[in-house]
């Protein structure tokens, strides 16, 4: 399935490398990004909470959401910043839930997507992201410093997603200075809170830390406050969610 997901990813990095002169015109004409590395930093526990209509490991989760709708929610509830799947193949996002959300929210806006080049990065910024997504396990090492250095030239955060300890001294090696433990293994699309549990003790206490997938309740937000991270990114607990605006400030509130 990862084939798959990243061989639709190359497709779309290969179109935005061919847009890349309007894109960075475009990216150069957006206001400045919103901060949202230190939106996380802030001190206080905090959700980065997930537009997500479905997902190959849960399939269908909500195909007709209303992205403004749901985001803002999100920020009535307290989160800390909104994640928007933009993947549209396997996640059912696209750019233009991430152009709707950010201009209806105030707080910063990740744009969630399988980045492969430093051309999806400006178009992420063109489209009005704070930050991007970097996922380890997808990337070679000399790919991965090239977009970590791409997201400090255009005012863009990244958050270097791991799932092991081997890819977490690649981030540290590469400079990161936001790091998402991912939960999920991206070869079974299984999750273990252990994972973070694991790897939060190993986090250089410099880098702003987001443990990913997982959560869905107050318990396992405080597992991993307990695990000394800064946040917690959730997407499909708070898209079933009956009110995500109550589910956020439960979550956010576990402390």
């Amino acid at each position: 399935m990862l084939a798959a997901i990243l061989e639709s990813a190359d497709r779309r990095a290969n179109d935005a490398a061919q847009r890349v002169a309007d894109l960075s015109r475009r990216a150069a004409g957006q206001s400045r990004a919103r901060g949202f590395e230190n939106a996380v930093r802030d001190g206080r526990f905090g959700v980065v909470a997930e537009i997500k209509r479905r997902s190959p490991s849960a399939g269908e989760i909500a195909i007709e959401l209303d992205p403004v709708r749901q985001a803002l929610a999100y920020e009535a509830g307290g989160a800390v910043a909104i994640s928007v799947l933009t993947e549209p193949d396997f996640f059912g996002g696209s750019l233009d839930d991430l152009v709707a959300v950010r201009d209806a929210v105030n707080v910063p806006v990740l744009r969630k997507d399988f980045t492969r080049n430093g051309a999806q990065l400006i178009e992420a910024r063109a489209h009005g992201a704070d930050a991007a997504l970097l996922i380890v396990a997808t990337l070679t090492q000399p790919t991965l410093v090239a977009l970590c250095e791409v997201s400090r030239d255009i005012g863009i955060d990244v958050i270097v997603e791991v799932h092991t300890e081997e890819e977490l001294d690649r981030a540290i090696e590469a400079g990161a200075s936001m790091i998402g433990v991912n939960n999920r293994d991206l070869s079974t699309f299984q999750t273990d809170l252990g994972t973070a549990e694991m790897l939060g003790g190993k986090l250089p206490s410099r880098v702003v830390s987001i443990a990913e997938s997982g959560v869905s309740s107050a318990a396992g937000a405080e597992r991993m406050r307990e695990a000394n991270y800064d946040a917690v990114l959730v997407g499909e607990a708070l898209v079933r969610a009956e009110d995500p605006r109550v589910l956020v400030s439960i979550l956010k509130g576990s402390q």
